[in-house]
């Protein structure tokens, strides 16, 4: 661990090109809303006789979208799920959800800096287990959604986290923004969860994990670990994708690091 709390977890190769754009993952990377989805899932459960502890949702309903946490916890519980329940749960938790979001601010402090620092030299998309409208709505409260040339959200794509959908469309609306061919080549995802790093390796990204929700021990996969965005910058990033054949646990991703 250096003392700017940045470690590097493995001694993958990363192929090198210039660095052009960074896909952000939101919950738990610009907003710290975790809390909040798990506060809404809980109280929409309790209503249906079901519980979610934090430790089980932490453990194996985080990476998923809506439909994958009512549908995963109601067969955990054996629960049948009738006609229209999963859709009344959902819109249940919408609700709930929107309430909690309301009541505060929910960006992480050092979210606006970095996307601003980025913004200015690269194209920035999201890619994102969460509704789209619930994005766009925290982001325009916080004044950022300009900085965004992409979002892909939950109701964006056929298949959630941790399969690579979110990715690679984000990919592609980033590319075509770029006037090129879609391509993984130059792009940098940041993730809080497994499950997201999965996903953005799998669309041929290298990723950088934060450990705002989980410690970096979980973070398996990505390519190197910082403990919030005030350790990432345009040449941090850089130094993950412009050289071939890069050592990345030389290459730590924090500020003024190349």
């Amino acid at each position: 661990m250096s003392p700017s709390g940045v470690r590097n977890p493995d001694t993958r190769m990363v192929a090198g090109d210039p660095l052009v754009g960074v896909v952000f993952d939101f919950d738990g990377v610009i907003a710290d809303t975790e809390r909040l989805h798990l506060q809404a899932y809980r109280d929409v459960l309790r209503n249906r006789g079901m519980t979610l502890s934090r430790e089980d949702y932490e453990a194996r309903y985080l990476g998923f979208d809506d439909v994958g946490v009512f549908t995963t916890v109601a067969a955990d519980r054996g629960f049948a799920l009738g006609g229209g329940d999963l859709e009344r749960l959902i819109e249940a938790k919408g609700r709930r959800y929107e309430e909690l979001v309301g009541a505060g601010d929910v960006v992480f402090p050092d979210a606006p800096a970095c996307i601003e620092r980025l913004a200015g030299e690269l194209v920035l998309g999201i890619a994102s287990g969460a509704l789209h409208q619930e994005i766009e709505d925290i982001l325009q409260g916080a004044g950022l959604r300009r900085h965004f040339s992409a979002i892909v959200a939950a109701d964006d794509v056929e298949h959630a986290k941790p399969a690579p959908d979110g990715y690679a469309r984000a990919v592609e609306l980033l590319s075509a923004e770029l006037g090129r061919s879609p391509s993984p080549s130059g792009f940098v995802a940041i993730e809080d969860s497994r499950w997201g790093i999965e996903a953005a390796v799998a669309a041929g990204l290298p990723c950088v994990g934060v450990t705002t929700t989980y410690e970096a021990a979980a973070l398996t996969g990505a390519t190197a670990i910082v403990s919030s965005l005030a350790n990432v910058d345009h040449r941090a990033l850089a130094a993950l994708c412009r050289r071939s054949g890069v050592d990345v646990r030389t290459r730590p991703v924090q500020n003024g690091s190349q």
